[in-house]
C-alpha cells in the first residue's frame, strides 16, 4: 500500500457535492481514504474566471501504480462531467504560448505525491511540479500532513 496525496478542485456546478462525489469514487476505485482536509474557497489560479474554486487535499492508501492512478483519476473526472484536461504552459518559445491554458471545470484531481516517487514523464509528473506555488494546494496539504 502506498500513500498518495490528491489535490481536488471544482469551480462549476455544485462544487461541494462534486468534491464529495469525487472522494466517494476515489474510495471505490483508488483505495482507503486516510484523511481529507477542510474544503477551502479560493480564486482561480492561472486564469481569470468569475467562478471561485472549492479545493481540498485527500490522502489515500492505494495499490495502484502511478500510471493506473492517473488513468483512474482522469476517468473519475470524466464521469463527473469534465470534458477536457487543462493544458500546461506550452513549451514553444513564444510569449503568448507560455501562458497556462486553464479553464473552468466541474472537477480537477491532481496527483500531488505518490509515496516518495519521483516521476518525470510528459503526462505524469510526481511530485506535482506546481504544488509549491499554489496556496490552494499547500494549505490543505499541510493541514492533513500535520495531523498525525
Amino acid at each position: 500500500m502506498i500513500d498518495v496525496y490528491l489535490g481536488l478542485g471544482s469551480n462549476l456546478g455544485d462544487r461541494h457535492t462534486l468534491l464529495l462525489s469525487a472522494i466517494e469514487l476515489l474510495v471505490q476505485r483508488v483505495g482507503r481514504l486516510v484523511r481529507c482536509s477542510s474544503f477551502i474557497e479560493t480564486e482561480p489560479w492561472g486564469f481569470v474566471s468569475e467562478h471561485p474554486f472549492l479545493n481540498a487535499v485527500a490522502l489515500f492508501c492505494t495499490t495502484l501504480s502511478p500510471r493506473e492512478l492517473l488513468v483512474t483519476t482522469q476517468a473519475i473526472e470524466r464521469d463527473l462531467g469534465r470534458k477536457e484536461k487543462s493544458l500546461p504552459p506550452a513549451t514553444v518559445p513564444d510569449a503568448s504560448a507560455s501562458v497556462p491554458r486553464y479553464t473552468d471545470r466541474p472537477i480537477d484531481i491532481d496527483i500531488l505525491l505518490y509515496g516518495d516517487a519521483h516521476i518525470d514523464e510528459p503526462d505524469l509528473k510526481i511530485p506535482h511540479p506546481l504544488m509549491g506555488e499554489r496556496d490552494f494546494v499547500m494549505r490543505p496539504l499541510n493541514e492533513i500532513k500535520n495531523h498525525s
